[in-house]
């Protein structure tokens, strides 16, 4: 079970520190609540909590925990770009976030503002506070927010975090839109193959029954399998959710994660497509931490959790590590191989004239475009051949279906002359 450190004041007034046991951040906070105490702060330990080294159960909590909890992108892009400008416009966190609840539509973040509201009142800062809510607020939010109250820039980091949750949120939207039409023709051509066997072909297995002639192998092995299906229902069934199940535990295992991000990343055209959005993405992230005033070990650190991709963020632990041995920025993750040399040059440049935060920016605005380029490429290709496929795998279906009636055609043909 997750661990969380906290430090208190108990009902005599007296400053404690500890750690204790629950599922979630929420739970523990209600857990020393209960106990009369007012808590100071509240977060995760270094190990086995929602930081640091997850076990398999933690893993498998913090995946339900975020399903539960968490708001989605479009949500959080615009209460931070609300929250900078009422902030900007002179209003204090707690009055922007008390308006910002009230007409908040969405019920789960709603309870969200009004808690981070809450905390404020009782004299959390802005970050601190969104520490308790580890499923809306990722890492990166916490530490820009963070940045921001310490250099006394919050109303400037939070416009440009906006800015920043706007172009992530444009590039998984055009990806999603790019791969959301395969994906919807596969599970399309999948129901129309199991109805195929459900329904079909047992129709015409009856009928060459009836005949009790000789059938050819392939239509023969399809009637097998057509029989399978027919009569296994349930446990098709469950071996499909056997096997999705399966494969989301093997996904959340380090040795797996990085099998399956390692493929992907290696598919022709979406592989190009997913390598150069993560980059776009790492570029962002990494310009707006050093533009924030991020110490460069901790920008490294947080710009590991962002890239969503094992075998990235593999070698973004790998960089930080020979960075810590005396490397430049650049040098380290040319050590990868595993980043662009369009990408390292503008780094290495950066490095030379204290500019990287601009540079990097520029470097995430190049992967978009590239992006940007796949995208136009699939939207025109990827159409017809899915059609080619799905026309492809119907049609052999068809033909093993009617090769018996073909056969007996050409046996007739054959017999009158």
């Amino acid at each position: 079970m997750p661990v969380f450190q906290y430090i208190i004041k108990d009902v005599k007034g007296l400053r404690i520190e500890g750690t204790t046991k629950a599922t979630t951040m929420d739970e523990a906070v209600d857990k020393l609540t209960k106990e009369g105490s007012i808590i100071i702060s509240v977060k995760a330990g270094k190990e086995g909590a929602f930081s640091g080294k997850l076990s398999m159960f933690d893993k498998i909590m913090l995946t339900f925990y975020k399903i539960r909890t968490g708001v989605s992108l479009k949500v959080l892009v615009f209460f931070t770009r609300q929250l900078a400008t009422m902030f900007s416009a002179g209003l204090t966190i707690e009055k922007s976030l008390t308006n910002l609840s009230r007409e908040e539509k969405n019920k789960r973040f709603q309870k969200v503002l009004i808690k981070l509201s809450n905390d404020i009142k009782k004299g959390y800062s802005l970050s601190e506070s969104m520490e308790l809510h580890p499923g809306v607020f990722n890492s990166l939010f916490i530490a820009l927010v963070k940045a921001g109250e310490v250099s006394g820039t919050l109303h400037t980091i939070l416009d440009e975090l906006a800015t920043y949750l706007e172009k992530i949120e444009d590039t998984r939207r055009k990806v999603w839109s790019a791969l959301s039409y395969p994906i919807f023709i596969l599970v399309f051509l999948a129901v129309v193959v199991w109805g195929l066997f459900y329904f079909i072909i047992p129709m015409f297995a009856g009928v060459y029954e009836s005949f009790n002639a000789d059938l050819p192998a392939p239509t023969v092995a399809a009637i097998a399998i057509s029989n399978i299906v027919r009569e296994n229902v349930f446990f098709t069934g469950l071996g499909v959710l056997a096997f999705f199940m399966a494969f989301f535990l093997f996904y959340l295992s380090e040795r797996g994660h990085l099998i399956v991000d390692s493929i992907v990343l290696k598919l022709p055209v979406i592989g190009n497509l997913l390598e150069n959005s993560i980059m776009s993405k790492f570029a962002r992230t990494f310009s707006i931490l050093m533009y924030a005033g991020v110490p460069i070990m901790d920008t490294m650190e947080l710009v590991e959790k962002v890239v969503q991709n094992a075998v990235i963020e593999k070698a973004c632990i790998q960089a930080r590590n020979l960075v810590k041995e005396g490397y430049t920025v650049a040098g380290a993750f040319k050590k990868t191989k595993v980043f662009p040399s369009t990408l390292l040059q503008l780094i290495s440049t950066g490095e030379e004239t204290g500019e990287m935060d601009s540079l990097l920016k520029k470097a995430g605005e190049f992967h978009q475009k590239l992006v940007d380029s796949v995208i136009d490429r699939l939207t025109s290709l990827i159409e017809p051949m899915m059609i080619i496929v799905m026309a492809g795998m119907v049609g052999y279906i068809i033909v093993i279906i009617y090769l018996p009636i073909f056969n007996l055609g050409l046996a007739i043909s054959s017999g009158m002359k």
